[in-house]
């Protein structure tokens, strides 16, 4: 949830972030009015309480013939009492909702517009002239026997697949890899639940425009993660946090859960929009001060291990629009897909400054020993989709394809040959 001490104090910045975003500013003066009315609902039930406690001083003192009048009057007072505490409780759940209605406010600098509105911030390596016609993932990827589609949507339907043999040494070539980076780097390597309680999905901000994309397991109202950006967020919540040593970094190693409720008819050859994947993610606790700074470090740890599989990519800074509930500022970086002759999303690390941490009270002291809220991040160091980039960009015209060197060791050959 935003700062309200922002809100009261710069209200504008709020709806100047909501136009930003393509978002309704009249939700801002909405969350104001809610603001106001709580206040003011907290107030007179203080003061009635106050009046309440007095006036039971005054029976307590009174002589036997005032008594009557007294408790008369302070049974009345009492249901008054009771009508301003539930008129607060309602009030309340008018702020909640009014403040959960709105993402987090967009940091400056950050592109304004839709999906198409992003800034190209960099470009690394340049795409490979084929003397060949190159085969697409899924075509390469069935005849090096390392996916299967068919099989998949026979046991689980579609969208859903195998990984099989080589397949399945790749992706978890990557993901050791990205696990050894990460550790080297001062994560803490964690398998988190992939099942999560309400609070904890609410809290990241999946629950909003998102909650179409989540599987919900009704009977034990349980949901399943889309990233363990989820669980690691739950993780610290309603704690104080020591973070006078530096930030404190995880890295989640998960299965994740997509319903792709919104993209009927998109990308459904291979495996590039799939319901089920694995991901290695970063996530961290800082302060709001070293937030910043924070996220370049998350977008230097995703090229890094780019440069490992050896793929041209792009870094775009993601415009306001077509980011998520949570984030602030979005970096996302988008590998070469030879066959679609256009780059699509490898990784993406969002700085979420303290709205995740502020739903789920997950605070920090600062110098002077007094708690504050905490800032969160994250950014995908490895997931299933890179296995598109790899064997497009690597096949060679035999239709074999080069594993990258950093990946040999994990996989156990350096070329993945077509079956015989």
């Amino acid at each position: 949830m935003i700062d309200l001490r922002l809100l009261r104090e710069d209200p504008e910045t709020v709806r100047a972030s909501q136009r930003a975003r393509g978002e309704d500013p009249a939700l801002v003066d909405a969350l104001l009015e809610a603001d106001a009315a709580r206040r003011a609902a907290v107030a007179t039930a203080d003061n009635l309480r106050a009046e309440h406690k007095a006036m039971g001083k005054l029976v307590g003192k009174a002589s036997k013939e005032e008594r009557p009048a007294l408790l008369a009057q302070a049974q009345e007072m009492s249901v008054k009492v009771k009508e301003a505490e539930a008129a607060q409780h309602a009030a309340d759940a008018d702020l909640d909702a009014a403040h959960r209605a709105i993402p987090n406010v967009v940091q400056e600098g950050a592109p304004a517009g839709g999906e198409d509105d992003f800034i190209v911030l960099e470009t690394v390596g340049t795409p490979r002239e084929f003397d060949f016609t190159p085969k697409d993932h899924l075509e390469l990827g069935e005849s090096l026997g390392l996916i299967d589609m068919e099989r998949g949507a026979k046991v689980s339907g579609a969208r859903f697949y195998f990984l099989t043999g080589y397949g399945a040494l790749l992706q978890l070539g990557l993901l050791q890899l990205a696990a050894q980076k990460a550790t080297a780097n001062g994560f803490t390597m964690m398998i988190p639940p992939v099942l999560v309680r309400p609070e904890v999905m609410a809290g990241t901000g999946f629950l909003g425009q998102h909650s179409a994309e989540v599987y919900h397991l009704a009977e034990d109202d349980l949901y399943l993660v889309g990233t363990s950006e989820v669980p690691l967020a739950g993780y610290h919540a309603d704690e104080i946090l020591d973070l006078s040593g530096g930030a404190k970094r995880y890295a989640g190693w998960s299965s994740c859960f997509r319903r792709e409720a919104g993209s009927y008819g998109k990308d459904t050859r291979g495996i590039i929009r799939v319901h089920q994947f694995d991901k290695v993610e970063m996530f961290v606790y800082t302060t709001p001060e070293q937030a910043d700074a924070e996220h370049r470090r998350l977008l230097d740890w995703e090229k890094e291990m780019l440069a490992a599989i050896d793929v041209p990519y792009r870094v775009i800074d993601v415009a306001a629009g077509d980011l998520g509930t949570s984030a602030a500022r979005k970096f996302d970086c988008e590998g070469w897909v030879p066959t679609q002759g256009t780059y699509r999303e490898l990784t993406s690390t969002s700085n979420c400054t303290t709205f995740q941490a502020r739903r789920l009270a997950v605070r920090y002291r600062d110098e002077n020993g007094k708690p504050q809220i905490a800032a969160t991040l994250n950014g995908t160091l490895a997931t299933t989709r890179w296995i598109v980039a790899i064997l497009e960009n690597h096949q060679q015209a035999d239709g074999s394809v080069r594993v990258p060197a950093a990946l040999v060791p994990f996989v156990g050959t350096e070329v993945l040959a077509p079956r015989g």
